[in-house]
Protein backbone atom coordinates (compact mmCIF):
# COMPACT_ATOMS: atom_id res chain seq x y z
CA UNK A 1 0.00 0.00 0.00
CA UNK A 2 1.90 3.20 -1.38
CA UNK A 3 2.04 6.42 1.08
CA UNK A 4 -0.50 8.15 -0.99
CA UNK A 5 -2.94 5.26 -0.69
CA UNK A 6 -2.35 5.30 3.33
CA UNK A 7 -2.86 9.10 3.54
CA UNK A 8 -5.85 9.29 1.46
CA UNK A 9 -7.61 6.15 3.27
CA UNK A 10 -6.43 6.87 6.68
CA UNK A 11 -7.30 8.93 9.03
CA UNK A 12 -5.77 12.10 7.99
CA UNK A 13 -7.09 13.37 11.61
CA UNK A 14 -5.90 11.55 13.82
CA UNK A 15 -2.33 11.12 12.26
CA UNK A 16 -2.06 15.21 12.42
CA UNK A 17 -2.87 15.05 15.53
CA UNK A 18 -0.58 12.05 16.67
CA UNK A 19 1.88 14.31 14.79
CA UNK A 20 1.48 17.09 16.25
CA UNK A 21 1.60 15.72 19.75
CA UNK A 22 4.79 13.77 18.79
CA UNK A 23 6.47 16.94 17.66
CA UNK A 24 5.55 19.40 20.01
CA UNK A 25 6.72 16.40 22.84
CA UNK A 26 10.28 16.32 21.62
CA UNK A 27 10.28 20.34 21.82
CA UNK A 28 8.96 20.25 25.52
CA UNK A 29 11.09 16.93 26.46
CA UNK A 30 14.48 18.95 25.47
CA UNK A 31 12.57 22.18 27.66
CA UNK A 32 11.90 19.84 30.48
CA UNK A 33 15.27 18.28 30.29
CA UNK A 34 18.27 20.63 29.90
CA UNK A 35 19.25 21.34 33.11
CA UNK A 36 19.30 17.74 34.25
CA UNK A 37 21.37 16.95 30.89
CA UNK A 38 23.67 19.43 31.56
CA UNK A 39 24.40 18.75 35.38
CA UNK A 40 24.09 15.35 34.94
CA UNK A 41 25.72 14.49 31.64
CA UNK A 42 27.22 17.67 30.89
CA UNK A 43 25.14 17.54 27.62
CA UNK A 44 21.95 19.85 27.28
CA UNK A 45 20.33 17.77 24.60
CA UNK A 46 21.23 14.29 26.58
CA UNK A 47 17.94 13.47 27.23
CA UNK A 48 16.42 14.84 23.69
CA UNK A 49 18.91 13.10 21.78
CA UNK A 50 17.79 9.68 23.30
CA UNK A 51 13.99 10.58 22.78
CA UNK A 52 15.01 11.24 19.16
CA UNK A 53 16.39 7.94 18.75
CA UNK A 54 13.35 6.58 20.01
CA UNK A 55 11.14 8.90 17.67
CA UNK A 56 12.59 7.55 14.95
CA UNK A 57 12.28 4.19 15.71
CA UNK A 58 8.66 4.43 16.13
CA UNK A 59 8.15 6.11 13.45
CA UNK A 60 10.18 3.36 11.31
CA UNK A 61 7.34 1.13 13.08
CA UNK A 62 4.31 2.91 12.15
CA UNK A 63 5.21 3.24 9.24
CA UNK A 64 5.53 -0.73 8.64
CA UNK A 65 2.56 -0.90 11.15
CA UNK A 66 0.06 1.42 8.63
CA UNK A 67 1.28 -1.03 5.81
CA UNK A 68 1.05 -4.38 7.45
CA UNK A 69 -2.35 -5.74 7.22
CA UNK A 70 -3.42 -5.86 10.49
CA UNK A 71 -5.71 -8.79 9.89
CA UNK A 72 -2.32 -10.71 9.93
CA UNK A 73 -1.71 -9.85 13.50
CA UNK A 74 -4.61 -12.43 14.49
CA UNK A 75 -2.31 -15.42 13.21
CA UNK A 76 0.81 -13.99 15.21
CA UNK A 77 -1.15 -13.21 18.34
CA UNK A 78 -0.07 -15.61 20.68
CA UNK A 79 3.50 -15.69 19.89
CA UNK A 80 3.15 -12.11 21.21
CA UNK A 81 1.80 -12.77 23.82
CA UNK A 82 4.50 -15.20 24.82
CA UNK A 83 7.14 -13.19 23.80
CA UNK A 84 5.50 -10.16 26.51
CA UNK A 85 5.43 -13.03 29.19
CA UNK A 86 8.98 -14.09 28.36
CA UNK A 87 10.05 -10.45 28.31
CA UNK A 88 8.31 -9.22 32.12
CA UNK A 89 9.76 -12.72 33.69
CA UNK A 90 13.31 -11.64 32.12
CA UNK A 91 13.19 -8.04 33.35
CA UNK A 92 12.88 -10.01 36.96
CA UNK A 93 15.81 -12.12 36.74
CA UNK A 94 19.05 -10.67 38.28
CA UNK A 95 21.69 -9.15 36.30
CA UNK A 96 18.82 -9.22 33.35
CA UNK A 97 16.89 -6.87 34.55
CA UNK A 98 17.80 -2.79 35.46
CA UNK A 99 16.76 -1.66 39.06
CA UNK A 100 16.15 1.98 38.98
CA UNK A 101 14.83 3.92 41.17
CA UNK A 102 13.63 0.61 43.63
CA UNK A 103 11.63 -1.06 40.40
CA UNK A 104 12.69 -3.29 38.51
CA UNK A 105 11.55 -2.80 34.57
CA UNK A 106 13.73 -2.10 32.48
CA UNK A 107 16.11 -4.13 30.08
CA UNK A 108 19.28 -2.21 28.36
CA UNK A 109 19.19 -2.67 24.93
CA UNK A 110 22.40 -1.38 23.67
CA UNK A 111 22.54 2.52 24.16
CA UNK A 112 19.07 2.31 25.20
CA UNK A 113 16.50 1.08 27.46
CA UNK A 114 12.92 -0.24 27.47
CA UNK A 115 10.46 -1.18 29.68
CA UNK A 116 8.31 -4.44 28.83
CA UNK A 117 5.60 -3.54 30.96
CA UNK A 118 5.11 -0.80 27.48
CA UNK A 119 4.93 -3.88 25.09
CA UNK A 120 2.39 -6.04 27.59
CA UNK A 121 -0.34 -2.79 26.75
CA UNK A 122 0.29 -3.66 22.71
CA UNK A 123 0.64 -7.42 22.88
CA UNK A 124 -2.41 -7.82 25.59
CA UNK A 125 -4.64 -6.30 23.74
CA UNK A 126 -3.74 -8.06 19.96
CA UNK A 127 -3.96 -11.27 22.20
CA UNK A 128 -7.11 -10.54 24.00
CA UNK A 129 -8.69 -9.01 20.41
CA UNK A 130 -7.99 -12.49 18.66
CA UNK A 131 -9.41 -14.46 21.83
CA UNK A 132 -12.60 -12.55 21.67
CA UNK A 133 -13.02 -12.63 18.48
CA UNK A 134 -12.64 -16.20 18.45
CA UNK A 135 -14.79 -16.42 21.60
CA UNK A 136 -17.76 -13.90 20.84
CA UNK A 137 -20.59 -16.30 21.27
CA UNK A 138 -19.56 -17.61 24.77
CA UNK A 139 -18.41 -14.23 26.20
CA UNK A 140 -21.23 -14.24 28.14
CA UNK A 141 -21.35 -17.18 29.51
CA UNK A 142 -19.62 -17.14 33.14
CA UNK A 143 -17.86 -20.28 32.56
CA UNK A 144 -16.88 -20.31 29.09
CA UNK A 145 -16.05 -16.42 28.82
CA UNK A 146 -15.76 -14.73 32.07
CA UNK A 147 -13.58 -17.33 33.84
CA UNK A 148 -10.63 -17.53 31.20
CA UNK A 149 -10.66 -13.90 30.36
CA UNK A 150 -10.10 -13.17 34.15
CA UNK A 151 -7.35 -15.83 34.51
CA UNK A 152 -5.58 -14.40 31.89
CA UNK A 153 -6.21 -10.68 32.80
CA UNK A 154 -4.92 -12.06 36.28
CA UNK A 155 -1.85 -13.49 34.73
CA UNK A 156 -1.00 -10.48 32.80
CA UNK A 157 -1.23 -7.93 35.11
CA UNK A 158 0.05 -9.87 37.82
CA UNK A 159 3.52 -10.26 36.13
CA UNK A 160 3.17 -6.27 35.46
CA UNK A 161 2.49 -5.64 39.61
CA UNK A 162 5.19 -7.57 40.43
CA UNK A 163 7.25 -4.79 38.17
CA UNK A 164 5.78 -2.27 41.50
CA UNK A 165 4.24 -0.56 38.52
CA UNK A 166 0.95 -0.22 39.70
CA UNK A 167 -0.53 2.76 37.17
CA UNK A 168 0.66 0.32 34.12
CA UNK A 169 -1.02 -2.13 36.01
CA UNK A 170 -4.15 0.15 35.54
CA UNK A 171 -3.91 0.64 32.11
CA UNK A 172 -3.66 -2.64 31.20
CA UNK A 173 -6.45 -4.12 32.90
CA UNK A 174 -8.63 -0.98 31.65
CA UNK A 175 -7.50 -1.71 28.27
CA UNK A 176 -8.44 -5.49 28.28
CA UNK A 177 -12.07 -4.86 30.59
CA UNK A 178 -13.01 -2.26 27.58
CA UNK A 179 -12.35 -4.91 25.09
CA UNK A 180 -14.34 -7.39 27.18
CA UNK A 181 -17.36 -5.13 27.52
CA UNK A 182 -17.19 -3.76 23.10
CA UNK A 183 -17.07 -7.95 22.22
CA UNK A 184 -20.31 -8.40 23.69
CA UNK A 185 -19.87 -8.77 27.70
CA UNK A 186 -22.45 -8.75 29.96
CA UNK A 187 -22.51 -5.43 32.41
CA UNK A 188 -23.17 -7.66 35.51
CA UNK A 189 -20.23 -9.43 34.57
CA UNK A 190 -17.62 -6.18 33.78
CA UNK A 191 -19.16 -4.47 37.15
CA UNK A 192 -17.80 -8.30 38.70
CA UNK A 193 -14.75 -8.06 37.14
CA UNK A 194 -14.18 -4.63 38.14
CA UNK A 195 -14.89 -5.61 42.25
CA UNK A 196 -12.25 -7.75 41.72
CA UNK A 197 -9.36 -5.66 39.85
CA UNK A 198 -10.82 -3.30 42.85
CA UNK A 199 -10.08 -5.31 45.37
CA UNK A 200 -6.55 -6.08 44.33
CA UNK A 201 -5.63 -2.69 43.95
CA UNK A 202 -6.29 -2.06 46.99
CA UNK A 203 -4.49 -4.98 48.36
CA UNK A 204 -1.45 -4.18 45.88
CA UNK A 205 -1.78 -0.41 47.50
CA UNK A 206 -1.44 -1.44 51.11
CA UNK A 207 1.63 -4.20 50.16
CA UNK A 208 3.57 -0.92 49.22
CA UNK A 209 4.42 1.92 52.07
CA UNK A 210 5.46 4.13 49.20
CA UNK A 211 1.67 3.80 47.62
CA UNK A 212 0.24 4.77 50.99
CA UNK A 213 2.25 8.22 51.24
CA UNK A 214 1.31 9.40 47.52
CA UNK A 215 -2.15 9.16 48.39
CA UNK A 216 -1.77 10.43 51.77
CA UNK A 217 0.41 13.43 49.79
CA UNK A 218 -2.44 13.71 47.74
CA UNK A 219 -5.15 14.06 50.21
CA UNK A 220 -2.98 16.47 52.57
CA UNK A 221 -0.48 17.62 50.54
CA UNK A 222 0.59 20.20 53.15
CA UNK A 223 0.76 18.57 55.71
CA UNK A 224 4.21 17.31 54.67
CA UNK A 225 5.67 19.83 52.07
CA UNK A 226 9.10 19.15 51.89
CA UNK A 227 8.83 15.17 51.30
CA UNK A 228 5.72 13.39 50.58
CA UNK A 229 3.71 16.81 49.52
CA UNK A 230 6.62 18.24 47.22
CA UNK A 231 5.57 17.11 43.95
CA UNK A 232 2.54 17.70 43.82
CA UNK A 233 3.07 21.49 45.42
CA UNK A 234 5.70 21.84 43.19
CA UNK A 235 3.58 20.63 40.09
CA UNK A 236 0.74 22.92 41.27
CA UNK A 237 3.28 25.94 41.31
CA UNK A 238 4.18 24.48 37.66
CA UNK A 239 0.76 24.88 36.35
CA UNK A 240 0.04 27.96 38.26
CA UNK A 241 2.76 30.21 37.62
CA UNK A 242 2.41 29.91 33.92
CA UNK A 243 -0.95 31.76 33.79
CA UNK A 244 -2.73 32.40 30.42
CA UNK A 245 0.19 32.49 27.96
CA UNK A 246 2.55 31.28 29.86
CA UNK A 247 6.67 32.21 30.95
CA UNK A 248 7.72 31.10 27.55
CA UNK A 249 9.45 28.29 25.73
CA UNK A 250 12.76 27.32 27.85
CA UNK A 251 11.71 29.92 30.85
CA UNK A 252 10.75 27.00 33.28
CA UNK A 253 11.79 27.73 37.19
CA UNK A 254 10.57 24.62 37.81
CA UNK A 255 12.89 22.69 36.26
CA UNK A 256 15.85 23.31 37.89
CA UNK A 257 15.45 20.52 40.32
CA UNK A 258 12.36 21.95 41.51
CA UNK A 259 10.26 19.45 40.40
CA UNK A 260 10.99 15.84 40.09
CA UNK A 261 10.71 13.90 37.43
CA UNK A 262 10.02 16.80 35.40
CA UNK A 263 10.49 15.48 31.75
CA UNK A 264 8.51 11.98 32.17
CA UNK A 265 5.89 11.75 34.43
CA UNK A 266 5.02 15.56 35.20
CA UNK A 267 6.05 16.95 31.71
CA UNK A 268 2.38 18.72 31.97
CA UNK A 269 3.42 20.71 34.51
CA UNK A 270 6.36 22.62 32.34
CA UNK A 271 4.37 22.53 29.70
CA UNK A 272 1.29 24.59 32.04
CA UNK A 273 4.53 26.63 33.23
CA UNK A 274 5.63 27.58 29.40
CA UNK A 275 2.92 28.06 27.51
CA UNK A 276 0.16 28.59 29.95
CA UNK A 277 -3.62 27.31 30.00
CA UNK A 278 -3.61 27.60 26.33
CA UNK A 279 -0.61 25.57 25.76
CA UNK A 280 -2.45 23.05 27.94
CA UNK A 281 -5.61 23.37 26.58
CA UNK A 282 -3.80 22.57 22.86
CA UNK A 283 -2.66 19.27 24.18
CA UNK A 284 -5.67 18.26 25.89
CA UNK A 285 -7.78 19.20 22.01
CA UNK A 286 -5.20 17.16 20.55
CA UNK A 287 -6.00 13.89 23.14
CA UNK A 288 -9.71 14.68 22.42
CA UNK A 289 -9.42 14.67 18.83
CA UNK A 290 -6.90 11.47 18.77
CA UNK A 291 -9.67 9.71 21.26
CA UNK A 292 -12.35 11.09 18.50
CA UNK A 293 -10.96 9.88 15.79
CA UNK A 294 -9.44 6.65 17.24
CA UNK A 295 -13.41 5.34 18.44
CA UNK A 296 -14.50 6.41 14.79
CA UNK A 297 -12.20 3.85 13.51
CA UNK A 298 -13.59 1.32 15.96
CA UNK A 299 -17.18 1.86 14.94
CA UNK A 300 -15.93 1.97 10.92
CA UNK A 301 -13.24 -1.35 11.58
CA UNK A 302 -14.20 -3.86 8.89
CA UNK A 303 -14.57 -6.56 11.35
CA UNK A 304 -14.69 -7.93 14.81
CA UNK A 305 -11.20 -8.05 15.50
CA UNK A 306 -10.14 -4.50 13.80
CA UNK A 307 -12.66 -2.86 16.03
CA UNK A 308 -11.41 -4.59 19.16
CA UNK A 309 -7.85 -3.81 18.11
CA UNK A 310 -8.92 -0.45 17.70
CA UNK A 311 -10.77 0.00 20.51
CA UNK A 312 -8.17 -1.16 22.88
CA UNK A 313 -5.38 1.22 21.28
CA UNK A 314 -7.89 4.14 21.60
CA UNK A 315 -8.57 3.60 25.41
CA UNK A 316 -5.07 2.94 26.19
CA UNK A 317 -3.46 6.37 24.50
CA UNK A 318 -6.73 8.41 25.92
CA UNK A 319 -6.90 6.46 29.60
CA UNK A 320 -2.93 6.71 30.38
CA UNK A 321 -3.49 10.75 28.86
CA UNK A 322 -6.17 11.22 31.36
CA UNK A 323 -4.69 10.28 34.52
CA UNK A 324 -1.04 11.53 33.68
CA UNK A 325 -2.92 14.83 33.68
CA UNK A 326 -5.10 13.86 36.31
CA UNK A 327 -2.10 13.27 38.33
CA UNK A 328 0.08 16.48 37.59
CA UNK A 329 -2.99 18.91 38.55
CA UNK A 330 -3.52 16.54 41.50
CA UNK A 331 -7.18 15.36 40.97
CA UNK A 332 -5.85 11.83 41.33
CA UNK A 333 -2.77 10.37 43.49
CA UNK A 334 0.60 10.38 41.35
CA UNK A 335 0.73 6.87 40.04
CA UNK A 336 4.31 7.22 37.57
CA UNK A 337 2.32 6.69 34.18
CA UNK A 338 3.84 8.95 31.38
CA UNK A 339 1.71 11.42 29.33
CA UNK A 340 1.23 9.64 25.31
CA UNK A 341 3.75 11.10 22.79
CA UNK A 342 5.24 13.70 24.84
CA UNK A 343 6.66 12.25 28.22
CA UNK A 344 10.41 11.42 28.07
CA UNK A 345 10.52 7.34 27.89
CA UNK A 346 11.18 5.70 24.16
CA UNK A 347 9.50 2.69 24.79
CA UNK A 348 6.69 4.16 25.30
CA UNK A 349 6.94 6.95 22.20
CA UNK A 350 7.60 3.88 20.54
CA UNK A 351 5.05 1.94 20.87
CA UNK A 352 2.25 4.65 20.66
CA UNK A 353 3.36 5.54 17.63
CA UNK A 354 2.94 2.03 16.25
CA UNK A 355 -0.45 2.06 17.62
CA UNK A 356 -0.83 4.85 15.48
CA UNK A 357 0.41 2.59 12.42
CA UNK A 358 -1.99 -0.07 13.31
CA UNK A 359 -5.27 2.50 13.73
CA UNK A 360 -4.10 3.80 10.25
CA UNK A 361 -4.27 0.59 8.71
CA UNK A 362 -7.30 -0.47 10.43
CA UNK A 363 -8.84 3.08 9.18
CA UNK A 364 -7.81 2.56 5.37
CA UNK A 365 -9.76 -1.31 5.44
CA UNK A 366 -12.91 0.39 7.12
CA UNK A 367 -13.57 2.68 4.82
CA UNK A 368 -14.14 0.38 2.38
CA UNK A 369 -16.94 -2.00 3.94
CA UNK A 370 -18.88 1.21 5.42
CA UNK A 371 -22.52 -0.51 4.56
CA UNK A 372 -21.54 -3.53 6.44
CA UNK A 373 -22.49 -1.80 9.79
CA UNK A 374 -25.61 -1.17 8.77
CA UNK A 375 -26.02 -5.01 8.28
CA UNK A 376 -24.46 -5.66 11.79
CA UNK A 377 -27.48 -3.87 13.34
CA UNK A 378 -29.57 -5.69 11.53
CA UNK A 379 -27.79 -8.83 12.79
CA UNK A 380 -28.27 -8.16 15.89
CA UNK A 381 -31.83 -7.39 15.86
CA UNK A 382 -32.58 -10.46 14.52
CA UNK A 383 -30.79 -12.60 16.94
CA UNK A 384 -31.75 -10.42 20.08
CA UNK A 385 -28.06 -9.40 20.79
CA UNK A 386 -25.14 -6.28 19.97
CA UNK A 387 -22.65 -7.36 17.94
CA UNK A 388 -19.51 -5.93 17.71
CA UNK A 389 -19.49 -3.00 15.19
CA UNK A 390 -18.44 -3.94 11.56
CA UNK A 391 -18.96 -7.69 11.84
CA UNK A 392 -17.88 -8.64 8.12
CA UNK A 393 -18.24 -12.39 7.86
CA UNK A 394 -21.50 -12.56 9.41
CA UNK A 395 -23.15 -8.88 8.51
CA UNK A 396 -21.68 -9.74 4.70
CA UNK A 397 -23.52 -12.74 4.91
CA UNK A 398 -26.48 -11.38 6.13
CA UNK A 399 -26.30 -8.56 3.33
CA UNK A 400 -26.43 -11.57 1.00
CA UNK A 401 -29.29 -13.64 1.93
CA UNK A 402 -31.26 -10.17 2.07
Amino acid sequence: MSRSILWRRGDQVLILAAGALTVFGLIMVFSASEVQGWMFYHNSAYFFERQGLWCLLGLGLLWVAARFDYHRLRRIAAPIALLTVLLLVAVLLPHVGLELNGARRWLRLGPLQMQPAELAKMGGLIFMAAWLDRHRLEIRSLEKGVAPFLAMLALLTGLVIVERDLGTTMIVAVILLSQFLVAGGRWHHLLLLLLVVGLAAVVFIQMEPYRLHRIMAFLHPWSDPLYTGFQPIQSLLALGSGGIFGVGLGQSIQKYLWLPFAHTDFIFAIIGEETGLVGTTAVLAGFALFTYRGFRIALKAPDAFGSLCACGITVWISFQALINVAAVTVTLPTTGIPLPFISYGGSSLALSLMAVGILINIASQGQKVGWIRHASIDLGRRYGRTPVPGDRRRAGALAERS
